[in-house]
């Protein structure tokens, strides 16, 4: 049931009735991180549309709602609900998480090289909080964010991944997080802690999924942590209902020689705002971000990136793109910071987006802001319909009007999918791609 008014004031009552039941509670420093981020988020509420990164993406419709943190096992559910989050052929471990609570009985994890954990944060927070504690809060920003502090506040759980130096985990682990929510007024406040030591590497492929069509709000953040010459891959697959509301953070920070590349793909919720920062705190050390959204109805998707370039020689790489269609928006605001000592930095952003109807609307708005004078920076973005001489020369070959739109259409965001380096996962979403796109037909259907 929705507050009618104060809903601030009613997440600082369930503040109050449950924080005993917040894991890490014994802990003093997690007891007084939680109490710090409340505070924080007394004093910054939500956003609004006068915050400059807040410009494009009303969240007027979450702060006027009094969401109530999703009760353990509200609905639990057993292994088939899973079988459509599954990618056939993908070995893997698998961590799954219920309305923000970890699922033991769902979840698989084979056995690990010595010294990985592959687990629940809550767990950790509960069995060795001072194993965490280095980490865990280093990277998100609940200063100048009411969401991050929010989570901050009321975290219940995510994966947790520690991997010591040189560790090679030699399959992905797939993170699952579903919601059962069938009311519009639960939330779930997911964490995660991904921390990868010096020449460490692994992958990790992340899901969100709700069961029901309701309008409930995930607000997720993922601290991610790369040492030395450390790899992660990581992706992240949101297709929540077409309700949901879905608010995430994921900060990085990179030291020396380190690679982050971060996978996006949107294709459910009515509002996401997905942010990204990467904090590029080491010599060589490189990130490469990549985002679709196939949006339709009265979809809103939000990208927003920061890329920090603190040190010599990093590199930045922004791939990202929308199809739109009805009234569906997208939004992209793609910031990178290249600091006065981050001399020889080479940062380029692109971001395209094609709009297939008179309604659907495109925001892009690139920014560089540099303070150094010997560095290669680029961005550039498009917004435009389909090429006409394109779609001419397709009829041309005897291709009907309509195919030959959803070929083109299919080319413009399958190029993303091409990027995907696991293979079950870019199968599987290219058949999402030809059912929304194609219609379900195959392209070999058109040669």
């Amino acid at each position: 049931m929705n507050a009618v008014v104060e809903p601030k004031s009613r997440y600082l009552s369930d503040f109050v009735e449950r924080q005993q039941e917040f894991p890490g509670n014994r802990s003093e420093w997690v007891r007084a991180a939680r109490a710090a981020a409340l505070a924080r988020f007394e004093r910054l509420g939500f956003p609004g549309v006068r915050d400059e990164e807040w410009k494009y993406t009303n969240v007027g419709v979450i702060e006027r709602h009094a969401y109530t943190p999703a009760p353990r096992a509200a609905g639990g559910i057993d292994v088939a609900a899973l079988r459509p989050l599954l990618f056939d052929g993908l070995e893997c471990d698998r961590l799954v998480f219920v309305d923000g609570h970890f699922a033991p009985t769902l979840s698989a994890v084979g056995k690990l090289p010595a010294g990985v954990t592959v687990g629940s944060l809550a767990a950790a927070l509960e069995q060795d909080p001072d194993a965490v504690r280095e980490f865990l809060g280093a990277q998100t920003r609940v200063d100048n964010n009411g969401f991050a502090a929010l989570n901050a506040a009321f975290m219940s759980d995510g994966a947790y991944l520690y991997l010591p130096p040189g560790a090679v985990l030699g399959r992905p682990v797939h993170v699952i997080h579903v919601s059962t929510a069938a009311q519009d007024d639960v939330v779930t406040h997911v964490r995660n802690l991904l921390v990868a030591q010096a020449d460490s590497q692994a992958t990790v492929l992340e899901t969100y999924a709700g069961l029901h069509d309701a309008a409930y709000l995930s607000n997720v953040q993922t601290e991610v942590v790369l040492g030395a010459n450390a790899a992660l891959e990581h992706y992240k697959l949101q297709q929540e209902s077409d309700k949901a509301r879905h608010v995430a953070a994921t900060c990085i920070h990179q030291h020396r020689g380190s690679r982050y590349a971060n996978y996006f793909i949107s294709a459910g919720g009515r509002l996401v705002r997905n942010e990204i920062r990467p904090t590029l705190d080491g010599e060589g050390s490189e990130c490469t971000l990549y985002g679709l959204c196939v949006l339709g109805g009265r979809q809103h998707v939000d990208n927003h990136t920061v890329v920090d370039h603190a040190r010599p020689q990093t590199t930045s790489r922004e791939y990202y793109k929308s199809v739109l269609e009805g009234h569906a928006r997208s939004v992209f605001s793609g910031k990178v910071i290249v600091h006065p000592d981050a001399q020889h930095t080479d940062a380029q952003q692109t971001n395209h987006n094609l709009l297939l109807s008179d309604d659907a609307e495109a925001d892009t708005r690139p920014q560089l802001e540099i303070y150094a004078d010997d560095v290669k920076c680029a961005h550039g973005a498009t917004v435009g319909q389909l090429d006409e001489e394109a779609l001419y020369y397709l009829k041309a070959r005897g291709i009907d009007d309509a195919a030959a739109r959803n070929l083109l259409v299919y080319a413009f965001a399958n190029d993303i999918l091409n990027r995907l380096k696991i293979q079950p996962v870019r199968e599987r979403l290219e058949q999402v791609l030809t059912t929304r796109l194609l219609h379900g037909r195959r392209i070999e259907d058109f040669l």
